[in-house]
Parts: structure tokens; sequence; C-alpha cells
């Protein structure tokens, strides 16, 4: 997925224009110049296009003010990693020396920039003010209203326009390609080079050796696969280094590339809320998720029951992912490492599998007939058909007559019928309700 940074000098309303062409409010808006001053990142998409959007703090190229100076490092990197550049001036103060400065640096980036002017917030014919903006020599500058969406459109077609093509995957199209997902210091890294045989990732005992997502091929048996190996994901409070913030979005990017996530848990630590909210991208995005519980060789005093009790503390855990199995392994001796690979195979296999509409409205009748679906003030819940719409996850359509009666706790029970009636028990799935004539 390729990556478009907004950037410009404090204030001049590049959160908002975030807010506005993600369509979420995620960047805190603030008239005092400095409150952005992390990158955040979000998916946006325009006309069936998807890209990553970084908005970051007001570069201010020449200050001795230490938050300024980090502020512009942060932005600076994320200009070093995108593939186009949204330049936010503002209209009401025209050209500053500060933009020009900032221009100036972009120039000298060779990444493809789009010029968008700020707060042109009436209708109609472009303001003369804008013709100022020619001046900085980055092409035609485009009116934008970041307030009220006046412009966007322009905006986002001339990034598109701008955008070098998106390179695909040189892998092989039967490659499961898997993304190696967990917080700092787990053991991603050393996992993916007893997989691969060989130093592909730096092992260190320092968190967040792995700066940046990388690919290994493996070839086992008759199958192959792509391991991506992610920095760790740790929480925005403990990210220090400018280079980890990128860090983090490359982590939620190869999940979004990926078949399966390998979620890894420290056994020596036991799980953690960062643990859960690495999950919960990788469960947001559905996608199927094996958890491997790595250094289980270092767990002391174990005895029968210890991995019995950490799997029942780990179901409570990601309750919330309760199709996701558990292994225990260990990326320094190879333990279960056949288990795991059986599991990698196991819920790609299930989450991209298709039942026919036949087949699916015959578990259906079974299904209503062994628990009446449930009624309310003498209106009675009907299920008239079910088709699979889509798979990877699998995603089942239910028509009724009315979605209000289709309680939560019906379409559980409808969701866990198809799961055991079709062995689709470790993947997750999808249901979608609607209407009859929608």
């Amino acid at each position: 997925m390729q990556v478009v940074a907004v950037v410009g000098r404090p204030n001049v309303g590049k959160s908002t224009l975030f807010n506005k062409l993600v369509g979420k409010r995620l960047s805190i808006v603030d008239d005092t110049p400095g409150v952005t001053r992390d990158r955040i990142y979000s998916r946006c998409e325009w006309l069936g296009h998807e890209f990553m959007l970084i908005d970051t703090g007001g570069i201010e190229p020449k200050t001795d003010d230490v938050i300024l100076a980090q502020m512009r490092e942060q932005a600076m990197l994320a200009i070093e990693r995108a593939d186009a550049i949204i330049f936010v001036t503002d209209i009401t103060t025209g050209v500053t020396a500060n933009d020009t400065d900032v221009a100036a640096l972009l120039m000298k980036s060779g990444k493809p920039v789009v010029l968008a002017v700020n707060k042109a917030d009436g209708i109609g014919e472009p303001p003369p003010e804008l013709y100022e903006f020619y001046n900085l020599g980055l092409g035609d500058p485009i009116a934008v209203s970041a307030v009220h969406g006046h412009g966007t459109g322009d905006l986002l077609e001339a990034v598109f326009d701008n955008l070098p093509p998106d390179e695909p995957d040189e892998y092989d199209e039967d490659a499961i390609k898997v993304a190696v997902i967990g917080k700092p210091n787990v053991g991603k890294s050393s996992l993916i080079n007893l997989i691969a045989g060989e130093e592909r990732s730096i092992v260190s005992d320092i968190a967040g050796t792995t700066r940046d997502a990388i690919d290994s091929e493996v070839t086992r048996g008759e199958d192959k696969y792509v391991f991506i190996d992610t920095a760790g994901m740790r929480r925005k409070a403990k990210v220090k280094e400018n280079i980890e913030h990128f860090s983090v979005l490359r982590a939620l990017m190869a999940v979004d590339r990926a078949d399966v996530c390998v979620i890894m848990i420290d056994a020596t630590v036991g799980f953690t809320e960062q643990d859960s909210k690495v999950a919960g991208y990788a469960h947001d995005k559905g996608k199927p998720s094996v958890i491997a519980v790595n250094k289980w060789d270092a767990v002391e005093d174990k005895t029968d029951k210890t991995m019995r009790e950490f799997t029942k503390n780990l179901e409570t855990d990601f309750s919330f992912m309760s199709y996701a199995p558990f292994v225990f392994i260990s990326a320094k001796t190879g333990q279960r490492l056949d288990k795991l690979f059986e599991l990698i195979k196991l819920v790609k296999e299930q989450h991209s599998r298709r039942i026919s509409t036949g087949v699916l409205n015959d578990m259906l009748s079974y299904a209503t007939s062994r628990v009446q679906p449930p009624s309310d003030k003498g209106k009675r819940l009907k299920l008239y058909y079910m088709t699979q719409a889509s798979t990877n996850p699998p995603n089942f359509v239910i028509f009724c007559n009315n979605r209000e009666l289709f309680h939560y706790s019906y379409q559980r029970y409808i969701e866990n019928q198809i799961r055991e009636t079709f062995g689709l028990d470790q993947t997750p799935i999808k249901l979608t309700v609607r209407e009859r004539g929608e």
C-alpha cells in the first residue's frame, strides 16, 4: 500500500484536512501550533483506491525550540518514507518565509508534491490570493477547505495522478504471506531466522532492533511461504525514538499484506495489554491468526498442568478472537515448529473456503427448526435465505424480514452453527444481515 504524507508549517490546518480525508476525527484539532506532535496514520479510500495517509506535526525549518525541532524530525522521516506528499498552506496568511523553506525541503526530497492551499472557504471562483502560491515552484495550487470539504476531490485526484505505480509483490501467487507480529523482544526475528535457516534478520536483546518489515521466502515440502518480520508494536507512550513511529506503521501495513498473522506472546512475561492491541488490529482486519507462545523452553518448573492452565488464561485474554488457535513454541530450539506450520495452513484454508448456497440453506433450515427465531410484540423473525458473498474472510449474507428482530444472541447462534457444520472454527467469519428487497 502506498503512503501519502500531509506536511506543512504549524497551524495551517493539516490535521483538519487529514480528518476530512479519512472521514474520522483521529487527529486532535486545535488552534495552538504544535498540537500534532507525532505522526498519525490511517487508511484512506477514494474512488476504489486505497492508500495510507500520515498526518505530521508542523515543520519549522529554523527553530531552537526542542519540541518543534522534534516535530520537524518526525515530519522529515514521514517525507523520506512517503510515496507522495500533500503540502498544506494557508490562503489567509499568503506565502510565508517558512512556506518557502518547506517548499525547498520538499523539492530537495525529489518526491511528488501536491500543493493544497487551505482555508479557501468560499464557493465559486478561486480567490485571487491563490495565484501567489505559484511562487513556491510546486506547480498548480489547489484551493481547499478542510473545514467544509471543498476541493478535496480535486486534491485526491491530483494525489493519484502523482503517485508512482504501486509495485505488486513479486512472489508466487500460491505462497502464503505470514506477518509475524507482536510487541518488541518476543523473538519474532529469531523465529524467522530459524525458519529461513539463516541470519536473515538482525537478532539482538535490545527491544526494537528490527526497524522495518523484512520478507523471507521459505519453501517447506511442496508449500511456499513468505514470512514478513515486523518491528515490534509498542504502546505509543513508549515510542521514543523517531524511527520507531514509522516501524509501527510498517507493522500495520504488514498485517494488511498478510494472508495469516502469527501473533507472538512471551511465555516468560505472559499476556499484556499491548498483546491485545496487536491482536486487535489483525482481528479488525479479518485476518486469520495463530497465537504463538514463544520461549516456552524458558518457563521454569513446568508440570503436566502448566500448559493447560496457560491456555485457559489465554482463552480468557483472547476471548474477542476465540477462533485463533494456540501453539507453544521455542524460536531458540525449534520446538513445535511443525505444529506452527500445520496451523498456518489450516487457518489459511478455512479463511478462503467457499460453501455452496444450497448446502448453506439446508444448514439454515435445520438451525431455525432446532432453535426458533426470536419474536417481539407478536412479530417473529423470519430468515428467508443465505448465501456466501465472499471469502478471506468468509462473508455470509442472510436475508430476513426485519433486521431489528435479528438479535445479537441469535446471530451468534447462527454463526456458531456455520462454524460447527462447515469446519470454520479457526477463522474469523463475517455475518451480514439484510432485509428482503435490499
